[in-house]
């Protein structure tokens, strides 16, 4: 079973667009379900910095970094952004993880379709995506963060107060 879900996946990431996000353009949208089922629809956060994380349970370093990712929720929560947790596993695997780990991002289980709008890809167009990977994108839709591997909270913190700070600026030029 484990090999027929690597080779489906192998097959959907190889036929996938060879489109990959980088920072400085526009983000792709996308429209999926937390497992709370609220629906999110990427226009629709259009005016809010959204922070977006893909995780895997699996991952350690994931994993380590959720108590200081949710420390970004605690402090930002309440103000225009939110909180993305695009993670590899499925509703039900989730609900027992987060039962011991809790991880106050919205998380949006089997994100394997906003992965592939979101990862790098190599020469041959194979995915290039490490865990966790992070995306931040202002408020008017362009990422303008992203980042691999441990320890990335200082920086995405750095990032979430120049774009709050900067969002008056924005608005009174418009």
């Amino acid at each position: 079973m484990r090999i027929l879900t690597i080779l489906s996946l192998t097959l959907l990431f190889s036929f996938a667009a060879f489109a990959q996000q980088s920072t400085g353009t526009a983000a792709q949208n996308f429209s999926v379900s937390t497992i709370n089922d609220e629906a999110i629809d990427l226009k629709q956060l259009k005016g809010k910095v959204v922070v977006m994380t893909f995780w895997s349970t699996r991952c350690r370093i994931c994993v380590s970094e959720i108590p200081d990712m949710n420390k970004l929720v605690e402090k930002y929560g309440t103000t225009d952004v939110v909180f993305l947790g695009m993670a590899w596993q499925d509703k039900k695997k989730l609900d027992v993880f987060l039962k011991k780990k809790p991880f106050q991002f919205k998380i949006v289980p089997q994100s394997f379709g906003v992965l592939l709008k979101y990862a790098s890809r190599d020469s041959n167009g194979r995915l290039n995506m490490g865990f966790p990977s992070h995306f931040i994108i202002d408020q008017q839709g362009t990422v303008v963060y992203k980042g691999e591997g441990f320890d990335k909270t200082k920086k995405i913190k750095k990032t979430i107060d120049k774009l709050l700070k900067d969002q008056p600026t924005v608005a009174a030029s418009l």
